[in-house]
């Protein structure tokens, strides 16, 4: 489909099977080069590669001009054939040029160099930017990737539905980015977080498998893998358990991978959060690679050491070969980051040889242990000589964080390289933390997740104890995406509710525009929504999201091609019923 009225083939799509043939191709000036007399060699560009081109050097042609070029395909000659290019074994000689446009020098080369131009210079000439084959690349497996979810999604049964952009406010967490409405002055619309309320009411209605690739906008500090606008695969199913809705979003992932390696994934394996948590430190575990973390409670069950003694739980990270690796300056670094991150203090031993040929540790604190103490160390950490074992004593969950925030920064590659290790997290917990002015707990996904059936019966007693019926799905520690079993019984919602401090009439108030319409008949359902730009960006082999868009925002949320944002017309200003008051830092 590359043959128009006014080209034939594109440039990186010519072979040796075409020699001979009269061919037309067009595109930009890469480079240009003076070969002889009345000679020069022109490589010509479009999305699908470079082809050279023997040109008459009397014709004034220069980097990114617009061409058209008529000739033969040739094979090149010997000694100049170029293994590097698809095209390198040809050329096109006979060369008839048109000059459809003329171009200004480019600020930046329109190749690879140009990753080490300034981001802000990139972004602001990004319709150059993404000429280069790096961004034609990744667009194109995002388009790849976009296909295969669609062709997964309808081979299953969905339905692509569009939803609404301008929204009412909705209890969903991320702060919202509001549009005032002219006809209602001092009223608002907002962009949506998700389509979460919209698509659960699909349901209400009948659909019963309901998708879409939805932008979704969130007015929340930008950072490598967050945008303003991002899109994500949404979906919903009715009469369905966790099993269906892992199942459906696995087909359509796997899919999209596929389509984009060539090979399929493995089936996606499953773990609790609480197991997560306790091998890996974090809820978005990286799977590709080991230091997981050791239970060292029972070891110092009966420590005197008060750094460890009367601890809720005691883990460490082992560090196969740190201990020459790692000075005293880097270990006191790795102290202030666990300090940081919440930690009361970090322990750290290096494994040496001891006198009997064992394992024994060189540390500030080796003196307060017991021999049984070091040699339950040894055996559950596994150590040999010159490993470096990292140890922390709390509560539970803050020493599982702060091991998992330093297991990442010792060992965790670049999210797009190595294996890709999908994982399902599951069984997070209805509630997490409480709120400090009442003291309630807080929704640890939203309000209207399931909770786990074993686990109703805890509400009042132990209700931080209660599971939920949610779930997320992790790429490479990246979280693509969460979603969860809903509630569809009123009952069992007011009891949610109650747990979280929240009256029947505030929750008239508040949600009761989404919940009546179960009152109707809502079947069982539930859903899922993954971000198609995180998982894009590491089938691309990228670390930002950034470079798969093809029209981001900078770190700081400006776009500097266009200049967004600006200060807004002051008569559309005046018309919505605004005032600007100058803000005071």
């Amino acid at each position: 489909m590359s043959s128009t009225s006014m080209r034939t083939h594109l440039c990186g799509d010519l072979r040796p099977d075409q020699i001979g043939d009269t061919v037309s191709v067009c595109g930009w000036v890469g480079r240009r080069r003076e070969h002889g007399e009345h000679l020069a060699f022109v490589d010509l560009r479009d999305h699908s590669g470079i082809v050279q081109c023997v040109i008459n050097d009397d014709i004034d042609v220069r980097s990114e001009y617009v061409l058209r070029i008529t000739g033969v395909v040739r094979e090149r000659p010997e000694g100049t054939i170029n293994d590097n290019l698809p095209t390198g074994q040809i050329e096109i000689g006979d060369c008839e040029v048109e000059i459809l446009r003329t171009a200004t020098p480019p600020p930046f080369p329109i190749d690879a160099r140009a990753d080490d131009v300034d981001e802000n210079i990139r972004l602001q000439y990004r319709y150059l930017d993404l000429r280069r084959e790096r961004m034609q690349k990744n667009l194109r497996i995002r388009s790849a990737v976009n296909a295969a979810v669609r062709n997964s999604m309808a081979d299953q049964g969905f339905v692509e539905v569009e939803t609404p952009m301008l929204v009412p406010s909705t209890p969903e967490g991320a702060r919202e980015f509001l549009v005032p409405s002219r006809k209602e002055p001092g009223s608002f619309y907002a962009l949506p977080q998700s389509p979460q309320l919209f698509k659960q009411l699909l349901m209400v209605g009948g659909v019963d498998r309901y998708y879409q690739i939805a932008r979704c906008l969130r007015d929340e500090d930008l950072r490598a893998d967050r945008q303003y606008e991002f899109m994500q695969l949404d979906m919903e199913m009715s009469f369905v358990d966790q099993d269906d809705v892992l199942e459906a979003v696995s087909a359509s992932v796997l899919d999209a991978a596929e389509a984009v390696t060539g090979e399929r994934p493995d089936p996606i394996e499953r773990i609790t959060w609480r197991d997560a948590m306790n091998r890996f430190g974090i809820d978005k575990p990286d799977l590709r690679f080991g230091m997981e973390l050791r239970e060292l409670t029972d070891a110092f069950a009966s420590t005197e050491f008060k750094a460890f003694a009367g601890a809720e739980a005691i883990k460490g990270i082992k560090v196969d070969g740190g201990a020459d690796e790692y000075g005293r300056n880097q270990l006191d670094k790795l102290t202030d980051k666990a300090k940081g991150a919440g930690a009361k203090g970090l322990v750290w031993m290096k494994a040496v040889a001891g006198d009997d040929g064992g394992v024994r540790f060189d540390s500030p604190v080796a003196k307060f242990l017991s021999d049984d103490e070091v040699a339950g160390l040894a055996a559950a950490m596994d150590a040999a000589v010159g490993d470096l074992v990292l140890i922390v004593a709390d509560d539970w969950e803050p020493t599982c964080e702060v091991l998992g925030m330093l297991r990442n920064e010792i060992g965790r590659p670049p999210v797009h390289q190595g294996p890709y290790r999908y994982v399902w997290v599951v069984e997070f917990p209805l509630f997490v933390g409480r709120d400090k002015e009442t003291g309630n707990p807080k929704s640890g996904h939203h309000p209207f997740t399931m909770p786990h059936p074993d686990d109703v019966d805890k509400f009042e007693s132990d209700p931080m104890s209660v599971r939920s019926i949610a779930y997320d799905l992790v790429l490479n520690g990246w979280e693509l995406g969460s979603g969860s079993i809903r509630i569809h019984e009123p009952e069992l919602q007011r009891r949610v509710f109650a747990g979280l401090g929240i009256s029947d009439e505030e929750a008239e108030r508040k949600f009761g525009f989404f919940l009546n319409p179960f009152e109707y008949g809502a079947p069982p359902h539930g859903g899922f929504a993954f971000g198609l730009d995180r998982l894009v960006a590491i089938l691309a082999g990228e670390d930002n999201i950034r470079e798969v868009i093809a029209y981001p925002k900078t770190q700081s949320g400006q776009d500097p091609m266009t200049n967004s944002p600006t200060a807004g017309d002051p008569k559309a200003v005046e018309e919505l019923g605004l005032r600007i008051i100058p803000r005071v830092d």
